[in-house]
């Protein structure tokens, strides 16, 4: 069996992963993560090479990407002479969008002789199933689902992002960089209440081993806070995490939470 490791973000995600079975943790100077594990190597960005010597040695040869991570500023003083020669193909990727930056990111794992594992691979009861979990969608549900599916699809091209909020029709919020909960807390701030949906679902030609859109119950929550009725993910193109809480808090809050083509 491959040996893993898990490149680990915030979130749940790292956590549930570890579950599944054993694998070497991975965190990186300056990213906050929750997860545990019974090895656990600490890296910096700046000291990528050395990182790849390191899980070489290991044994390790598939990598995980999991979890919410930042695009991290390098510290020229903490390179070391590996790192330093990537350095122009890694600034490079950094002026990209996400899907570029990403794309940059495996060729060079990848370059280096690691697979590249899906999370959804190691925990396949994560991805969301067509139909629907709580609730029932009315048509006004359905018809702002639409308009925001049409909206993404849309704008897939700009590598813009993998969420969308709509009301009655009207678009309130596109997700961007800072992300999905950044995002709720605009619409909580400019048009609370709304009733409205959020969509979640990857961009066309997205690579969903290392950017599958996900939920949970912090989802939840800033939904609630923003006032909005109805979440509806890709099925088969969403992970849910913590999946109990997600679906008990939805029905405590009121909203109709569903999995669409």
């Amino acid at each position: 069996m491959p040996k893993r490791a898990i490149l680990a973000g915030g979130g749940a995600l790292p956590q549930s992963l570890l579950e599944a079975g054993d694998a070497i943790l991975v965190t990186f100077h300056g990213t906050p993560v929750d997860a545990r594990a019974s090895q656990q190597i600490e890296a910096r960005f700046e000291q990528l090479a050395s990182l790849f010597a390191r899980l070489k040695s290991e044994g390790v040869t598939e990598l995980c990407l999991a979890g919410a991570m930042r695009r991290p500023v390098f510290d020229p003083t903490a390179l070391d002479a590996g790192t330093a020669a990537l350095m122009p193909r890694l600034m490079t990727a950094l002026q990209q969008g996400d899907d570029g930056l990403l794309r940059a990111v495996i060729a060079l794992l990848e370059e280096q002789g690691f697979t590249i594992c899906a999370p959804h691979d190691i925990r396949p009861d994560l991805l969301a199933s067509e139909g629907m979990m709580v609730g029932e969608v009315s048509a006004a549900l359905h018809a702002d689902a639409h308009r925001a599916a049409a909206v993404l699809a849309a704008l897939a091209p700009q590598d813009v992002g993998q969420g969308a909020v709509v009301a009655k029709g009207q678009v309130l919020a596109i997700e961007t960089l800072p992300g999905t909960d950044a995002m709720l807390e605009f619409v909580a701030q400019t048009c609370p209440n709304s009733g409205g949906v959020l969509m979640k679902r990857p961009k066309a030609g997205q690579d969903l081993r290392v950017d599958m859109p996900g939920i949970g119950p912090q989802t939840i929550a800033m939904m609630q806070k923003a006032g909005l009725s109805g979440l509806v993910v890709q099925a088969g193109g969403a992970l849910i995490l913590e999946r109990a809480e997600v679906l008990a808090r939805a029905a405590s809050a009121g909203i109709t939470l569903w999995a669409a083509p």
